[in-house]
């Protein structure tokens, strides 16, 4: 049973959501290691085809939890790293989840709690969430988070806002590439539904594996082994169940197998 994520499954769609809205959703180890959990749990099942990350109350996430911060500013350097490398975990795991995944952003979204989003493959929010990597005003950096907002933002952006620490509004934002789309809180729920009934009529195995396509093209080992793992892909596609029944189904004008109970 966890404390601070619940964990809810619709049909093929699985919510996590962050259950600590009396902290703003911050994060402490307990948080980050269930997180991680429900991640790792989500991946290794077949059943789950897209994963919303959403939270309770007005913020999104915070960032780090004041408690845990000062308990470890008396820790050990072995013991920061350590706790460093379990919230590295939390964000690899979710950047590189073979599930796509969509971040319902309703409220702030601070430090850590931005990097959530950045790792997300869709994000979208509302006037309400504001962003900052405020670590800069604590003589820090948000080293951890830094490889995901990054590819979000650009290194450009990115140099400005690590090192002002300063907020920025939804607009900011989206124009930077943080959100995808903004709505009013209203449409929020409608919005992301949206994307999801979108994912789910595409093959599974291809939104599974669209991220591992892009990250592969961001980072070739050089042209030529490009273009044979893209030619390879594709021809695997081509010839796979998933491939012959989208192909079959798009010539014979009809829905493919897997859009059937969906609508």
């Amino acid at each position: 049973m966890t404390q601070y994520v619940v964990v809810e499954h619709d049909g093929p769609l699985l919510r996590l959501r962050l259950s600590r809205p009396e902290l703003h959703n911050a994060f402490d180890d307990v948080l980050i290691g269930e997180l991680t959990t429900a991640l790792d749990q989500a991946g290794a099942d077949p059943a789950v085809r897209v994963v919303v990350l959403e939270a309770e109350g007005k913020s999104f996430s915070a960032g780090a939890d004041l408690a845990w911060m000062r308990r470890m500013a008396a820790a050990s350097e072995a013991d920061n790293r350590a706790d460093a490398l379990a919230l590295a975990r939390l964000m690899r795991t979710l950047d590189s989840l073979p599930r796509p995944t969509i971040a319902r952003v309703q409220g702030p979204a601070l430090g850590g709690g931005a990097g959530l989003v950045a790792c997300c493959d869709i994000a979208i929010g509302t006037p309400a969430a504001r962003f900052a990597f405020s670590e800069a005003r604590l003589g820090l950096l948000p080293a951890v988070i830094s490889p995901y907002v990054v590819a979000a933002i650009g290194p450009r952006q990115a140099r400005r806002w690590f090192a002002t620490g300063e907020t920025f509004d939804a607009h900011v934002a989206k124009r930077i590439g943080l959100l995808h789309q903004l709505v009013p809180a209203e449409e929020l729920d409608q919005a992301v539904r949206h994307q999801v009934d979108l994912l789910l009529r595409a093959g599974p195995h291809a939104a599974s594996t669209a991220k591992a396509l892009v990250r592969s093209a961001c980072q070739p080992a050089s042209a030529e082994q490009q273009d044979q793992a893209n030619a390879a892909l594709i021809a695997a596609l081509r010839v796979s169940a998933e491939g012959q029944e989208g192909l079959s189904a798009f010539l014979e004008k009809r829905e493919p197998a897997w859009v059937g109970g969906q609508d």
